[in-house]
């Protein structure tokens, strides 16, 4: 038995299986136990990883029966055969295993013993083993409670600690490209972490590509400073100089003078006039102004903005903090909940103004606005200046030598604001915008304060607020919906709390029900004037005509994530005019910018995209799928090189406009993973709109992920294209469906409904003309067949203990069955000329010769297999290399055996292909050679 903790929290048996752990706070229990192995863990201390806020009065029952559970799940599968145990010591409780079977722990002596390695090649090798363990985010499917977020966080750190390691041994080696390709992949998921890309700068330029070590210099410091707030430091910096000083071409210029904490020279305003200091003296005696509204109710949360908040605020003169983020996500509370808590900060007084730059009134005149606040400041209405310049000095002058809060709401750019900023060193300027305002950034030294959606225990905390905790506290995984449901985007919140606390009697699990259902999402989230639709139509009214145009195109989209070519195609524009209309989305936070070229379309903005287009956008929708499947062909043949494509575009497909590209294998299951929810939605859209033809090809070209990942729930998704395939009555996809779906049913166990399939597979496929189509529908059924007659000897051995003569009979005439479809299967495949299905016929005969007692037989399959794997992927040279050893080994070619055993071991390992490095290392061990693990 296994553990992991880096990636999902499982336990596994030796040969791979997940154990049944259940829900979210088993997975936790277990977590927490594993991260403290053979040390006593208290009930509180395990209480408060449970439950992410405070634990209800019968928790340390529910802890109890989680207890109970793992230990009879430990008992049914073994686990005291080898050292594992949970045992009760006390008020806490110990798990007792050794080390060696949990990820992390293995995870850390390689890390160990990379570092005490001189030789950086050999260093390369281990920390490759020490990073293949990592599986995802650690501790994926846990509770979200401090203790494990905490633990979680420390044991990311170790990884990336790994990847800067792994890249200066690369870089020790004067593998300066591997270095950057190592640390490009982990820039892209950690694009504010300095010394990554500091690494990657200078990979890139050591290895020749000076002008992309600059560009992720200045594209850094961009991100810093809209997201932070901060310039680039010393880590970041001194890779920026040492590249420069590298290029011998770049001719120096003078320093510019530097505003302290900008690293960029002071910029003024567009036409501004330049104002000068006011004069020395005491400012007159005016009242303090109080124009701020009262303070929000139900405010919950927000401490890292807060804190964010304060640090934007202090320590520069004239300081100005800007809230930034999209409709809804609660900028005005924020700076009214911040003013109020730092009321004493001001003691001459806070302005307050609703610039209604998104709003359905027009936005406010800037000459009325400082009236206002002159007014506010005691300048009586008979002394009011009479033009828009002689108001802007007076307000300036009087604000020159006051402590003032100044809180400009809603703004709509940063032209819009700067009139209205105070003219002294004292006060604090507070703006809010739907815009990043990046102008004002450049000008003045603004600093901004992103916000976003709220986190899942915040959300439900503001429901909660709103509601009375007790509502929320009787069905709280309702409220975690409900919260998920509405994006963690306060308005939809508290429009949903105000549904439920007003409407007729419903509890939250009935209105999550309802809100599920995409067609009336929007609807349900708006009460009176007041909905997430009319806040969002309000910010898209004000976009540039590029961005408008393409934030109505974006309603077909199935996905939380989108690239500039997927925005292209349904855009129908080039990707560089997607780019540029992605931008503005951005600017404008109604697309949230994850990396080089990749955005999130949080679901309420596509469904009020997809509004804006009444009916079916099938053009769109068609775009879309065409674009996915040009997509999917690109990266099937980079996950399976040499492969053949399991299917061709439909008639009359759209050309692709333009295709991301992938590196290698890895690079293309990592997007076949992250798009793997995306795809089943478009599938859906396609089989939706009567697009068949579309929807079972989306299926198919996925088979390279679903044959890696094989027993991970395909089973409906190949039922949806198998039924696309029959509605389009095309006899080659039905094939192609019922193959696939006949070997995952195999591969999960169920060979009788596998073989329901897979009878009808060759005749389909020799219908529609498809030779290699038939081959593989024929190797699939002659394994299946294999394995059916492997289970019914099994069962025949438990029920009379003995074979009975006429079911051994059957099973040999079903393994006589299945060497013939696979010799069948090789004969078609080569006269298609399809080198992927040759090999793979090759490598079920050989399995097939050697289960049969044909070792030398097998071993020349195996032989003519690994002749053409070269071109292949490295999995299925694994596969033949292994089989090909257990062959030789059979027929007494000891040392070949071992051979070829050990380069199938260092391959599957190169390649974090687990399956195959387990099954080369048990072939192995049957010869009597031990491997390290």
């Amino acid at each position: 038995m296994q553990f992991r903790v880096l990636g999902t929290v499982a336990a596994v048996t030796d040969h791979g299986d997940p154990l049944p752990l259940g829900p979210a706070k088993r997975h936790s229990l277990l977590a927490v136990l594993l991260l403290h192995p053979d040390t006593a863990v208290t009930v509180d201390r395990l209480t408060g990883a449970l439950w992410e806020e405070e634990p209800p009065r019968h928790s340390r029952t529910v802890l109890q029966g989680h207890v109970s559970r793992l230990r009879a799940l430990f008992t049914e599968y073994g686990a005291a055969a080898q050292g594992i145990e949970l045992v009760t010591q006390g008020p806490a409780y110990v798990l007792r295993l050794p080390g060696a079977v949990v990820d992390a722990h293995r995870f850390e002596e390689l890390l160990g013993a990379a570092r005490s390695l001189r030789e950086p090649g050999e260093a390369v090798s281990v920390l490759r083993d020490a990073l293949a363990l990592w599986r995802g985010p650690a501790l994926a499917g846990t509770v979200r409670s401090p203790l494990l977020e905490n633990a979680a966080h420390a044991l990311e750190e170790l990884r990336l600690a790994a990847v800067e390691e792994l890249a200066a041994a690369h870089e020790r080696l004067g593998e300066h490209g591997a270095a950057a390709a190592v640390l490009r992949a982990e820039v892209a998921a950690n694009p504010l972490r300095e010394p990554l890309i500091a690494g990657l700068m200078l990979a890139l330029g050591r290895a020749g590509r000076q002008s992309d070590a600059l560009d992720w210099f200045h594209r850094t410091r961009r991100l810093l400073a809209d997201q932070l707030g901060v310039g680039p430091g010393a880590v970041l910096t001194d890779a920026y100089t040492a590249l420069l000083r590298a290029d011998a071409a770049e001719a120096s210029v003078p320093s510019a003078p530097v505003v302290a904490g900008t690293g960029a020279p002071p910029v003024a305003a567009p036409g501004a006039a330049v104002t000068p200091d006011p004069p020395a003296g005491p400012a007159p005696a005016l009242a303090a102004a109080q124009l701020l509204p009262r303070r929000p109710r139900g405010f919950t949360g927000r401490e890292r903005e807060l804190a964010a908040l304060d640090r934007a605020t202090a320590g520069a003169p004239g300081p100005i903090a800007m809230i930034t983020g999209s409709a809804g996500v609660g900028k005005t509370a924020l700076s009214l909940h911040w003013a109020h808590l730092r009321h004493a900060d001001f003691p001459d007084g806070r302005l307050f103004v609703d610039l209604r730059g998104y709003s359905p009134a027009p936005a406010r005149d800037t000459a009325a606005v400082l009236r206002e606040f002159l007014l506010a400041l005691g300048v009586p209405a008979e002394g009011m200046p009479g033009t828009p310049e002689s108001l802007g000095a007076r307000y300036r002058e009087l604000t020159g030598r006051r402590r003032m809060l100044v809180v400009l709401d809603n703004a709509r750019d940063s032209a819009q604001v700067r009139p209205l900023l105070p003219g002294g060193e004292d006060c604090v300027t507070l703006i809010t915008s739907r815009d990043r305002l990046g102008g004002l950034v450049a000008s003045d030294a603004a600093r901004p304060v992103p916000l976003a959606v709220l986190p899942a225990a915040q959300s439900t905390a503001l429901l909660a607020a709103v509601l009375g905790p007790d509502l929320v506290a009787a069905e709280p995984e309702a409220a975690v919906r409900l919260a998920e449901l509405c994006d963690g985007l306060p308005l939809a919140l508290r429009v949903a709390a105000a549904r439920l606390a007003t409407g007729p009697h419903r509890g939250l699990a009935a209105f999550a029900g309802e809100l599920s259902d995409e067609h009336t999402r929007l609807d349900l989230l708006r009460v009176e004037d007041t909905g997430v639709a009319a806040a969002l139509g309000l910010t898209v009214r004000q976009l540039p005509e590029p961005a408008r145009l393409m934030f109505h195109r974006l309603g077909p989209h199935t996905g939380a994530t989108l690239d500039t070519c997927t925005a292209a195609a349904l855009a129908d524009c080039a990707p560089a005019q997607a780019a540029a209309a992605l931008d503005q989305l951005a600017a404008a936070q109604l697309v949230v910018e994850a990396g080089p070229h990749a955005y999130v379309l949080h679901d309420l903005v596509r469904l009020y995209a997809r509004s804006l287009t009444p009916g079916c956008d099938r053009d769109g929708l068609l775009r879309l799928l065409d674009h996915r499947l040009h997509t999917l062909l690109a990266a099937s043949a980079a996950a399976e090189p040499g492969g053949e494509p399991c299917c061709a575009l439909p008639p009359g497909a759209r050309p692709a406009v333009g295709i991301r590209t992938f590196d290698d294998r890895a690079g293309a299951l990592a997007w076949y993973s992250a798009e793997r929810d995306a795809l089943r939605g478009a599938v859906e859209a396609a089989a939706a709109a009567g697009l068949h033809d579309r929807a079972w090809r989306l299926v198919l070209l996925q088979w390279p992920l679903i044959v890696w990942q094989v027993r991970d729930g395909w089973v409906p998704l190949l039922e949806r294209g198998l039924a696309s395939a029959e509605l389009d009555g095309d006899p080659g996809g039905q094939s192609r469906a019922r193959a696939l779906l006949g070997w995952v049913l195999s591969e999960e166990g169920r060979p009788a409904e596998a073989l329901v399939q897979l009878e009808r597979a060759p005749e389909l496929a020799a219908l529609a003309g498809d030779t290699a189509g038939e081959a593989i529908a024929r190797i699939n059924l002659a394994v299946a067949l294999t394995r059916s007659g492997a289970a019914e000897r099994d069962g025949s051995r438990e029920r009379d203990g003995a074979h009975d003569r006429d079911g051994a009979a059957e099973q040999g005439g079903a393994r006589e069955r299945a060497r013939d479809l696979l010799v069948r299967a090789l004969a078609l495949a080569e006269r298609a000329g399809h080198t992927e299905t040759v090999t793979l016929a090759h490598q079920h005969l050989a399995h097939h010769l050697l289960a049969d007692g044909s070792p030398a037989e097998a071993a020349a399959h195996a032989a003519r297999g690994l002749a053409l794997a070269p071109r292949l992927a490295a999995p299925r040279r694994v596969a033949l290399r292994t089989l090909y050893g257990r062959a030789l080994a059979a027929t007494g070619r000891t040392g070949e055996a071992v051979r070829q055993l050990g380069d199938a071991l260092r391959e599957a390992r190169a390649h974090a292909y687990e399956e195959g490095e387990k099954a080369a290392r048990s072939a192995l061990a049957a010869l009597g050679v031990l491997t390290d693990r």
